[in-house]
């Protein structure tokens, strides 16, 4: 039996600390917050009734049978669609773009051999090998579609022009020509009936695992555990010596309101005009159930300042440069891992942080049957 600690109670730090306890190590996690979960936290909302995603809107969506296995075995999952709805030139269309989209936009009736053609026909097609998000979306979707829908949102939500963005980030938004409005594709996508938060407390609950919160943790305890799971931002192990990974975070002016504000849960503002990229309302996240007033956030997205939660890691050029610097010097740890979306500094759906986090502690089991070295990455960053 090993000593462990989990740096972090959110969802990298709970499913380690469990499948570790569950094959007999004492685990200890400390969690900075109030609360597990991390990110994903979910909490009702005392004046409405209403389970607020309070930290940002988290849905659920995998291919992954065992995860979704894994996450129903703590909580039960509803069914749920993801439909997100945009607000452009005082008009409300349908994302991601699909045909239904399409047709309204340029006020067209086209069927979906006649829509490919049209967009096709819209395309920048000198584009031959987009690098830029812009590029991406001049080649793809054509300028109208492209200044319409993701100029200003990209802008607003990176802090950066979209010619200086990859295209791999546009990539993940698909053009549908059909009149499928669902914004994943996964065969799994649902929601939990009682939360996030509910959930991860069960994956705690377990008398190997002993949970603090309230508590941060300082390089100096790793000395009293056989190894370390550290969920926490990678350039903060060293103390950001180096510097700091560039993170955009969030802001949200919360309100409330006495009905249905908007009628879904996700309504986007990509015009540059309108300082917020988009409204959430949290009633609409849980369908099941009936409230009178509901919740809603406008979410404002600013670079991360020290003292803001990180929410999505830039990885620019001068990110890529810096991470391989703090990269290299992880691996010559020993006795810790870097785990998650801050451990490892990449963008990770729920789906992927939990698939990773099973196989780390996989790992981990093996290396420690073996009597051999657990690396500081389970998964590399770079």
């Amino acid at each position: 039996m090993k000593s462990i600690l989990c740096v972090g109670a959110g969802l990298s730090g709970a499913v380690i600390a469990r499948t570790l306890a569950e094959s007999g190590h004492a685990v200890t996690v400390l969690e900075a917050r109030d609360h597990v979960a991390g990110n994903c936290h979910t909490e009702r909302c005392p004046e409405t009734g209403v389970l607020v995603h309070v930290y940002g809107p988290h849905i659920f969506h995998t291919d992954d049978t065992e995860v979704w296995d894994y996450v129903n075995r703590y909580e039960i999952f509803r069914p749920y669609r993801n439909r997100v709805k945009t607000t452009v030139g005082g008009r409300v269309y349908a994302l991601p773009i699909n045909l239904h989209t399409i047709n309204q936009f340029f006020g067209t009736a086209m069927g979906p051999d006649e829509a490919f053609a049209f967009i096709e026909a819209q395309a920048d097609t000198s584009i031959v090998a987009p690098q830029t998000f812009e590029e991406q979306a001049l080649r793809f979707v054509g300028r109208d579609l492209y200044e319409a829908f993701f100029r200003g949102y990209t802008v607003k939500q990176w802090g950066c022009a979209p010619s200086a963005l990859p295209a791999s980030i546009l990539r993940r938004l698909p053009v549908r020509f059909s009149y499928d409005d669902n914004y994943f594709f996964h065969r799994f996508q649902g929601m939990p009936t009682t939360g996030y938060t509910a959930m991860v407390r069960r994956i705690l609950d377990h008398p190997g695992i002993e949970v603090h919160l309230e508590s941060r943790f300082s390089r100096d305890m790793a000395g009293n555990f056989d190894h370390v799971f550290y969920s926490g931002p990678l350039d903060a192990w060293y103390d950001f010596d180096m510097g700091r990974l560039g993170y955009r975070t969030l802001d949200f002016e919360r309100f409330t309101h006495g009905g249905d504000y908007q009628g879904c849960a996700v309504m986007n503002y990509p015009e540059v005009d309108v300082p917020f990229t988009r409204i959430t309302e949290h009633r609409h996240f849980a369908p099941w159930e009936d409230h009178a007033l509901s919740v809603c956030y406008r979410e404002y997205s600013r670079a991360c300042a020290p003292a803001d939660i990180p929410y999505y890691p830039i990885r620019l050029v001068e990110e890529k440069k810096l991470l391989g610097a703090y990269v290299e010097r992880a691996d010559t740890e020993v006795g810790v891992t870097f785990v998650g979306r801050l451990g490892t500094y990449r963008y990770l759906d729920m789906d992927v942080t939990i698939r990773e986090a099973l196989d780390t502690a996989r790992t981990f089991r093996i290396h420690d049957a073996r009597g051999t070295r657990m690396p500081a990455f389970a998964v590399r960053p770079i």
